[in-house]
Formats: C-alpha cells, structure tokens, sequence
C-alpha cells in the first residue's frame, strides 16, 4: 500500500508537470503573439513568476483537499486518487494535442469526482455539492460554490473585464488626442505600441503569477487528500525514517505541508518552462490578432479575476479566464475581428472536460476494480 501511495504522488507530480506545459499557453500566449518577448523569453519569465505565485496562500489547497469530497460518505484511497489523476493526464494530454485550450481545474476536478462516483458505485452524496453550517447554507465549501460558480461567472468576468480595461485605455489615449500640444504625442500609435510593449512585460509577470498561485495549488490539495486518507487507512503507520516527512503535521485535513508547497511549486515552474506550443498558436493568434495595448489589457482582466478567486478559494479556470479576457479584448476593438469557429471549438472543450475527465476516470476505476486493484 506504501508503493501505490508513492505512486499516487508521483502521479499527481506528473499531472503538476503536465499542468505546466499545458497552461503555459496561458500566461505567455498574448505576450508572444504581440511580439513583445519572444517564446523562449517568454516561458522563462513565466515559469519563474509561476514558481513565486505557487507560495502565495493555500485557500484553493484546502478546497480540493477538503471542500470537495464528503469523506464522511466516500472512502478516498489511493487508488481513487490516482484514477482521477490518470483520467485528468488522459484529457489534459488529449486537448493539449488538439491543441486546444482546456481547463486543468476542471479536468482534475472531473477526475477526482468520477473516481469517487465510481467507488461509492454512483452515490452523489459523496460529493460535497454545498455546505450546511451552523447559520444555514454557507458559502465556504462545495461543489456548487466553489466550481460550478466559478465555471461560469469568471469566463463572463474575463469578457467584461477585458472589454471595460480596453475601452479605459482608449478612452486614455483619446483624452490624451484632445489635449494638444505635447501630450498629442504620446496619442500617437508608435508611441503607444512602445508603451505598452514594455507594459506588458509586467502584465505577463502579473498573469503567471496569478496563474501559479491558483493553478499549482490544485495538486496541493490531491496530495494532502491522499496522504490524509492513507493515514485514516493505517498506511503511514510503519514508514521508513526517510519518509517520516509523509505523516501530516496536522490532523486538520485542510492543512498543507510545506513540503508539498515546495514541491508542487518547482514542479509546475519545470513544465511550465518546457512550453505549450500548440496552445500558444490558438490563443495568441487564431482568435484575434492582437496588438500590446491587447495583450497588456488581456493579462491584466485574466490575473485579476484569478487572484480574486484564489483568494476565495475558487479553483477557476485560468484557461476560461485569460481566452474570455482576449475575447472581450477582441470585441472591444472590433466585434467583427473575432474568429467564431476558434471560439467555438474552444467552449466546447470547456463544456466537455468535467464530464469527459470524470467518465475517463470513472471508467479506469471500474476497470482497476474489476481487475481487483480496487
């Protein structure tokens, strides 16, 4: 049972990795298609600012390790953790050669509860959908408030935010038009496009900042529900002095180690600096074509809403986030400018990755049972 332990969080490192590669597209996609930086520059400080963001709070942690799954009603072993993170490769590796841009969130938040339908053989009550406290319904946990809400109020945020950051910056330069005299100059579009180009150096460290600080943490939580639930089934009971570091320092199963911090976080820095560049191609130049100015207004709608959320709690899509955010960036410009069939494509990966990830997973687990692994 140790191995499979081992195996589950090497597996989870595996999908962190995965994950970084995957979604670097979303960090740097804007910046390369502006030509501000070129893509290996680009990754660079991307991966670095996703290594700083992955230490910034553990609220989203504690939501995959704690909010999501009733442990009361499922048993959460590690062979459904590791279904689940299988069934989540499986869709990230997928959509990735597809080159499209799926959500990671929602692919191992799919997972992991098409694993646990599949071990509590199809009891729903397994999944923590809300939250009853003492006051009535609260809003700290739960599928319903932590993901489903999320899944569709941030890809409307990032459209709105994108559009109404754009329209203040024109709005800036427009003012500046009608002023005269020598702050015309700073109206005019090669001075413009030199602002921003340089703008938008900090916008992309913004993004993958913000994109580390919620994304890293999903593995995280997997981590620490694994190794929570190994020690409920007397797994850690007899470990080696080498892996004493596997007992968790707290008995609080919303707690994160500092180790698995650490160690997420340089994982997802790794993948996140070998590129995701068929992703990149989508998003930075199918949907529309962008200047500085867009890509500066798109990082920073994107970054914002995923601090927001990260701040909560709300393990949301930084793939929603940032292609809603060049959307919007794209219809405030021009709403002509926008390819729709790229659009398309792209919300219907979104529709389809909870519940292609948790079939995926689901259907591992029926097999790993039925060879009596499970």
């Amino acid at each position: 049972m140790l191995a499979l332990l081992l195996l589950v969080i090497f597996a989870a490192l595996v999908f962190e990795f995965i994950n970084g590669f995957h979604d670097t597209a979303n960090s740097i996609a804007t910046v390369v298609a502006t030509k501000v930086l070129t893509p290996g520059k680009a990754v660079m400080l991307a991966a670095a600012m996703n290594l700083v963001g992955a230490f910034f709070g553990t609220a989203v942690a504690k939501t995959i390790s704690s909010g999501l799954i009733d442990t009361h009603v499922a048993q959460v072993t590690s062979q459904v953790i590791l279904c689940a993170l299988l069934g989540g490769i499986s869709w990230n590796l997928i959509t990735w050669w597809l080159g499209l841009p799926s959500s990671s969130s929602h692919t191992l938040i799919g997972g992991l509860c098409g694993a646990v339908l599949a071990s509590s053989h199809g009891n729903w009550h397994a999944l923590m959908w809300s939250h009853a406290g003492d006051g009535g319904w609260t809003t700290n946990k739960g599928i319903l408030w932590k993901v489903l809400l999320p899944m569709v109020s941030s890809p409307i945020a990032g459209f709105v935010l994108g559009v109404l950051i754009l329209a203040l910056l024109y709005a800036i330069i427009a003012a500046l038009h009608r002023a005269g005299g020598p702050f015309a100059r700073f109206a005019r579009p090669r001075w413009v496009n030199a602002f921003f180009g340089k703008a938008q150096l900090v916008s992309a460290a913004y993004m993958g900042f913000a994109h580390g600080s919620n994304d890293a943490q999903k593995t995280m939580g997997i981590i620490a529900l694994a190794l929570f639930g190994a020690q409920a089934a007397g797994t850690l009971d007899a470990l080696p002095q080498w892996l004493s570091f596997l007992h968790p320092s707290s008995s609080d199963n919303s707690h994160i180690d500092s180790w698995i911090i650490a160690t997420c976080a340089l994982i997802m820095a790794a993948g996140t600096a070998t590129g995701g560049w068929r992703i990149i191609k989508t998003l930075g130049h199918k949907m529309v074509k962008l200047q500085p100015i867009d890509g500066f207004a798109a990082e920073t709608a994107s970054a914002t809403i995923l601090l927001t959320a990260a701040h909560f709690g709300m393990p949301v899509s930084t793939t929603h986030s940032i292609s809603t955010a060049i959307m919007g960036v794209g219809f405030g410009k021009n709403p002509r400018a926008l390819k729709l069939t790229v659009i398309e494509r792209i919300v219907w990966a979104w529709i389809l990755t909870i519940p292609a990830a948790g079939g995926m997973s689901w259907l591992m687990f029926r097999i790993a049972e039925g060879l009596g692994w499970a």
